[in-house]
């Protein structure tokens, strides 16, 4: 079925993305870590945590579309694939990225034009922050916690993003780096790079 009338949406950025591009209504089930939209916490059942789903909750939504995110979420989308669900796998790491999701998740549900103007008002905003952040008397260093245990550090378009409000990210050299594992760092790191 096209466009897909039924979406589960396993991250908060489809999510989020469905609800500005006016398309929530397709939207039947979501991430237990989706906190905005709010209203998608309380209009959207949830059927997953970030690494594990309830794949018979899914299943009982009847959907057409799951859409998930990265490697993290590899297990699930094995599993739905198997249990005969069309799924979808964004993997955005970089704002480019996040951008071509957003011209791509409007493409899948018919918004085409609708995520055009919403990726040109993103791209506009940047433009504004960096513009502002040229004013800014000094740099100040920033250490981005994507998650505690263990401590890692931002990915890709978090990094970007620091530099584009005029800050530098500390570990700007791990924002490469796809994987989480692969920027797990310790304390004694953050310390000696020292954020003000």
């Amino acid at each position: 079925m096209f466009p897909p009338s039924r979406i589960v949406c396993l991250t908060e950025e489809t999510v989020g993305t469905l609800y500005l591009l006016g398309e929530q209504d397709r939207i039947v089930g979501i991430s237990g870590y989706v906190v905005r939209p709010p209203e998608a916490r309380r209009e959207k059942p949830r059927v997953s945590a970030f690494t594990s789903a309830n794949t018979d909750k899914i299943l009982a939504l009847h959907p057409d579309l799951v859409l998930t995110f990265s490697d993290l979420q590899a297990d699930i989308v094995a599993d739905l694939i198997g249990r005969g669900l069309n799924v979808h796998a964004f993997n955005q790491r970089t704002i480019a990225g996040i951008l071509d999701m957003v011209r791509m998740l409007g493409a899948m549900v018919d918004a085409g034009r609708r995520a055009k103007e919403l990726v040109a008002t993103l791209e506009a905003g940047l433009v504004q922050a960096r513009a502002r952040a040229e004013c800014l008397p000094k740099r100040p260093r920033v250490f981005f916690e994507e998650w505690d245990d263990p401590l890692i550090s931002g990915i890709g378009w978090v990094s970007e993003l620091i530099e584009i409000a005029g800050g530098i990210d500390i570990f700007a050299d791990l924002k490469n780096q796809g994987a989480a594992k692969d920027r797990i760092v310790r304390i004694e790191e953050v310390v000696e790079r020292a954020p003000p």
